[in-house]
């Protein structure tokens, strides 16, 4: 979906808004109703103030002049329970439209391959899910209700005007096509400046967020400087939108006020002159009139403003249906359940590219059988990793087949599938919760008593019940709490618990302290036992045991066999491997 800048009104994104509308009927009619009647409502005040003064006050009518004031004093008091039901109800259904709206944008998030977060920034799409839908709230509380009720008015005060005294009605509406055309103008240069607001604070979320999800590597490298003069310049950046925007406001607001002044001069002077000459009732009409002008020309004034809100929203909603409409999603056309599998996988020619016409994996043919472990070595950017990604579906091969249990990947349910397919990862993620959160993911499913028991098996309850609060102990954000090692152990754990089929291991003794990498090795052994498991590693002593080694350079397989047969090779590339490795660690 293109931006489309240069139109000050959107009429497709503001139809797929109101959209949202339909599952609250009942309130979105209450706010509109409210909003309508206060308008007219609003109206019985000028000529309640006409009748008080040409009828009453000049006739010395006390009695009448009593009434008219209680009749005065009902009008404030319904207007006041209008407004109410407008505030209340138009913020009731902008609330809960964009909840859903959120709701529908994460649920859709959730959704995306891993290549789409390979090339759009974590803070940016934080900014869609926070900020832009806040605007859109607004969109509905201060920008449709009101801009409807403010057009409304205009329209049944200018017949009221009409309705009393045509002439002075023409004198009031004479700056009126000034005004308007001012407001068009206005419309048309603010949506491009809202367009550009809402990139710099995307720019500015997304700048941040990485730099203080990174500030270990900023200060490390000593980049505080660096990074404080980009900052800089993101943030004038950002500033200089806003002030643009406040440049066209500092403009228009003024020239509408003093067009606003100049029509309610020109009703005072020419009533007055009216008055004296006899050809105006009286000086009731030309109050009434002086009370309509502000009716007429504050909202007119108020709905640049408004305007503004409803153009924000606009936008918000341009770029926030923009990520939704993405089509970034792996296909899930597989209906077969992956339950209880028995673990025979098969790669055949698998072809595979994270950018076009760059094969990561070119053409890869392997067989692991089931209960086998086998390991997987080679060069950083051999492609070893990439084996992962295409098992657990985060990605689609380009060619080839990928085979479980002699069933195609793609045609297993991509939810069972993945449930029965753990994966402890080198940089384990953990969330600001409990231990015990991270290993069950709050899968109701698996109780305490599991967990703990699982701990045991593999052999580090007692450290966690070391911590402060044991399985209650918060490991904050991205578990800074725990070292590096027992992040490793825990994600040990929270991949035993799931009671996968098939268990990938990467890299899951490296960056690891002796004694944390002896826990792991015990870890390990216990939860490969009995279940098919990839492990991939650099470390060569940690897979002498493994049923098969598959040894990888350059996207291809370059040597298959175990440890042993793979080392009687004279120049073998696992040989070199483990023998540079090996005199390099004595």
């Amino acid at each position: 979906m293109a931006d489309k800048t240069g139109n000050a009104f959107d009429l497709q994104i503001f139809l797929r808004l109101m959209s949202f509308a339909k599952r609250y009927k009942l309130n979105f009619f209450i706010a509109t109703a409210s909003t309508i009647l206060l308008s007219l409502v609003s109206l019985l005040n000028p000529y309640l103030i006409k009748e008080t003064v040409d009828t009453y006050i000049t006739q010395k009518d006390s009695n009448g002049l009593l009434i008219n004031i209680v009749f005065m004093f009902a009008v404030l008091l319904i207007e006041v329970l209008l407004r109410f039901a407008f505030i209340y109800y138009a913020n009731w259904v902008g609330q809960h439209i964009i909840k859903d709206i959120r709701a529908k944008i994460f649920r859709h998030i959730l959704q995306f391959k891993m290549s789409y977060f390979d090339t759009n920034s974590v803070g940016k799409l934080v900014t869609r899910v926070v900020s832009d839908i806040e605007t859109i709230a607004a969109f509905f509380s201060a920008g449709v209700f009101t801009i409807v009720s403010d057009v409304l008015q205009m329209f049944t005060v200018a017949a009221l005007m009409f309705y009393f005294d045509w002439r002075l009605a023409l004198i009031a509406l004479a700056v009126l096509p000034i005004l308007i055309y001012a407001t068009s103008i206005f419309q048309k240069a603010i949506k491009a400046t809202f367009q550009e607001v809402r990139n710099q604070v995307a720019n500015l979320n997304g700048f941040v967020q990485e730099r203080v999800t990174g500030m270990k590597i900023v200060q490390l490298f000593n980049r505080e400087n660096i990074e404080y003069k980009k900052f800089k310049e993101i943030n004038n950046k950002h500033k200089e939108a806003h002030v643009k925007t406040i440049w066209y406001f500092s403009i228009f607001f003024p020239i509408a006020e003093i067009l606003s002044s100049i029509g309610i001069g020109l009703i005072v002077w020419y009533g007055s002159k009216q008055v004296i000459g006899g050809s105006v009732p009286g000086l009731g009409t030309v109050m009434a009139f002086v009370q309509m002008a502000q009716m007429l020309f504050r909202p007119l004034r108020q709905i640049a403003d408004k305007f503004n809100q409803l153009q924000m929203g606009i936008v918000s909603g341009q770029r926030v249906f923009k990520v939704i409409d993405t089509q970034s999603s792996i296909v899930k056309n597989g209906t077969i359940k992956a339950t209880d599998l028995k673990g025979d996988i098969r790669f055949k020619d698998v072809r595979f590219s994270y950018l076009k016409n760059e094969e990561v994996l070119k053409g890869i043919s392997f067989d692991v059988k089931s209960g086998q472990t086998i390991a997987i070595v080679g060069a950083t950017g051999a492609g070893k990793s990439t084996i992962i990604n295409l098992i657990n579906r985060f990605y689609e091969i380009d060619s080839g087949l990928i085979c479980i249990d002699n069933i195609l990947l793609k045609e297993y349910a991509l939810e069972s599938l993945r449930n029965q397919v753990a994966v402890v990862l080198q940089d384990v993620f953990l969330f600001s919760d409990s231990i015990l959160n991270n290993i069950t993911l709050k899968n109701n499913l698996i109780s305490q008593q599991e967990v703990e028991k699982a701990a045991k098996q593999i052999g580090i309850h007692n450290f966690i019940m070391t911590l402060p609060g044991g399985y209650q102990y918060n490991v904050k954000e991205r578990g800074v709490m725990l070292s590096s090692g027992q992040r490793q152990l825990i994600a040990f754990l929270r991949a035993y618990v799931s009671k996968p089929s098939i268990l990938i291991l990467d890299e899951a003794t490296s960056s690891v302290d002796a004694h944390a990498e002896k826990m792991i090795q015990h870890a390990t052994e216990t939860i490969t036992k009995g279940r098919t498991s990839i492990v991939i590693a650099h470390r060569l002593a940690t897979i002498k045991q493994a049923d098969k080694i598959i040894v990888m350079d350059n996207g291809f397989i370059v040597e298959e066999g175990t440890h042993k047969d793979l080392l009687e090779k004279p120049q073998g590339y696992y040989k070199n491997l483990y023998d540079k490795q090996f005199s390099e660690e004595n």
